[in-house]
């Protein structure tokens, strides 16, 4: 039997939906209510700079860490890796493992001492030992740069989960979407703060975990919790056969595919530990021992989310044929909303409908969490480094700061809306990618240079950070993603010179090799008694905010 036209199966799903849209809006806007509730109760807490930048340092190990899932399983987690996962199998579970591995160098390598050196930002541990205002020009532009990255992909999501629910096949309606949650996270940023985002976030986290049980228990208890049942179903319904298990069905054609294969593995284990929105949590907690716990709490909360991913893409493949999940969306984003709607009963029922209408509330709680905490790090960052530090040279009043950061945010939000539509078609797990891998060049090498090694420059800093900022944004930008390809930002156009879907091959080598060699051909003097100091602080917490 052929598949059904891809219009008609978008069709089909936008009319089974709209049988059921009263309830569907009513849950996004009870989400949407409750969370600017929170919020609201939030900003009137905040009152100084500490709470708007750090929640006040009042959060606990526990619920960092919850707040820190919250902000890491992101529209990638949920709807990117799952919709791979449907559609490429094995090569989709990489995702899976990438961003799970990624914590144990967060952990182990980053989470304490950026704790004890720092106070706000990135920007700060820099900054203790070299020039201040280079370096921390050089930090905000890399953490917005970052961060909008990183937006694109929340906003993606967000366009194609709402147009799915509520029958929006325009690109006009679609982009009126990415727009709205545009709005949304400059009043939760700009109203609430980090105390009103973490409690966001932590809410979100709660949902999200809960949502994803139901959907894992449920489509496991369709294969009589046989998973041996559940992928050979998966299997033989993706048309593939048993190269659907296999490594290859993505990365494996070429020797290009290949290295893109290990250019995303690089990018997603080492991306985590330079994030900005991530870096910052570790300063809303009030010792480095709450913070090492946090990460703990984080990894357990993390791992057992990923494992279900895995239940979420294999179910989808086996519930849905490949042509239904593309006609949704080409990039698969819509594999896990689609699946729960199948698990449910199918559309046009009303448990089909509930479990489609959670869920996609579930994701869309999940875009605005993330949002959120990506835009506090980038318009913190660009408030507290470059405007307090650079701009004003230290003289900034607290209240002149926290006005910087709440203008900044509605800058990015805007910046955000507007790539964020063109990003539209593109899956949404390969987007985050590229910003791990643009934070793995740019900033990991001179988070790790700063804290370990003594020889370390601001000249070293300053190449590292633009040296791995510039080639990768440089790559991505001559790259598949986005031109050449059907599901390329632009796929018309024609200028993807570098082979590869992810820089992180080059780019993250570069950033590490040009802060080294940047720091030997510095003239600068390293300060020996600042790294010292550095290096007790960072290690035992004696001094730290």
């Amino acid at each position: 039997m052929s598949p059904a036209h891809p219009a008609v199966i978008e069709l089909a799903a936008a009319s089974d939906a709209s049988e059921h849209r009263t309830l569907i809006i009513s849950l996004f806007a009870a989400f949407v209510v409750a969370t600017l509730c929170i919020t609201v109760w939030a900003g009137r807490q905040t009152k100084s700079a500490a709470d708007f930048y750090a929640g006040g340092r009042q959060f606990t190990g526990f619920q960092n860490g919850l707040a820190i899932s919250g902000d890491y399983m992101s529209a990638a987690s949920f709807l990117g890796i799952a919709g791979a996962i449907a559609l490429f199998g094995y090569d989709g579970f990489l995702y899976s493992i990438g961003f799970l591995v990624a914590w144990l160098v967060a952990l182990l390598l980053v989470a304490e001492p950026l704790r004890n050196s720092g106070r706000y930002t990135m920007g700060d541990v820099l900054a203790y030992r070299m020039r201040q205002r280079p370096v921390r020009t050089a930090a905000g532009t890399s953490t917005i740069v970052v961060s909008i990255f990183y937006l694109l992909a929340q906003m993606a999501g967000a366009g194609v989960l709402v147009s799915l629910l509520l029958g929006i096949t325009s690109d006009a309606g679609k982009i009126l979407i990415v727009a709205l949650v545009g709005v949304l996270m400059i009043v939760y940023v700009t109203i609430g703060g980090m105390k009103g985002t973490t409690w966001v976030q932590m809410v979100k986290a709660v949902l999200l975990i809960t949502g994803t049980i139901l959907i894992t228990f449920l489509i496991l208890l369709k294969f009589n919790f046989n998973v041996s049942d559940l992928l050979g179903t998966a299997a033989s319904n993706s048309g593939k056969g048993s190269a659907f298990l296999e490594p290859g069905l993505k990365y494996g054609a070429s020797g290009t595919s290949k290295l893109d294969f290990i250019s995303l593995g690089i990018a997603l284990v080492l991306g985590t530990a330079g994030l900005p929105h991530i870096l910052i949590r570790f300063y809303t907690v009030p010792t480095a021992k709450a913070a090492r716990k946090s990460v703990n709490w984080a990894i357990g909360i993390i791992g057992a989310f990923y494992l279900m991913t895995i239940v979420l893409g294999f179910g989808a493949a086996a519930l849905l044929k490949p042509g239904e999940i593309i006609a949704s969306n080409k990039a698969g984003n819509t594999a896990a909303p689609l699946a729960a709607m199948e698990i449910g009963g199918g559309g046009d029922s009303t448990g089909g409908a509930i479990l489609l209408a959670v869920i996609s509330a579930v994701a869309f709680a999940t875009i605005l969490a993330v949002v959120a905490g990506l835009t506090l790090a980038s318009s913190s960052s660009f408030a507290h480094d470059i405007y307090a530090n650079v701009i004003k040279k230290g003289k900034a009043t607290e209240k002149e700061e926290m006005k910087a950061a709440r203008w900044s945010t509605v800058f990015i939000g805007i910046v955000s809306i507007a790539l964020g539509a063109l990003a539209r078609d593109l899956n949404v797990a390969g987007l985050v990618a590229l910003a791990f891998a643009v934070a793995a060049s740019a900033n990991l090498p001179t988070i790790l240079y700063s804290l370990f090694w003594k020889r370390f420059t601001t000249q070293g800093a300053l190449w590292s950070i633009y040296g791995g900022l510039i080639t990768a944004v440089g790559l991505v930008l001559f790259s598949p993603v986005v031109s050449g390809k059907p599901t390329s930002m632009f796929p018309d156009a024609n200028f993807d010179f570098f082979p590869l879907e992810n820089p992180g091959l080059i780019s993250i080598p570069l950033g590490f090799l040009l802060g080294w060699l940047g720091s030997l051909l510095s003239k600068e003097e390293p300060d020996k008694g600042k790294y010292a100091e550095l290096e007790v602080k960072s290690l035992t917490g004696v001094g730290a905010h």
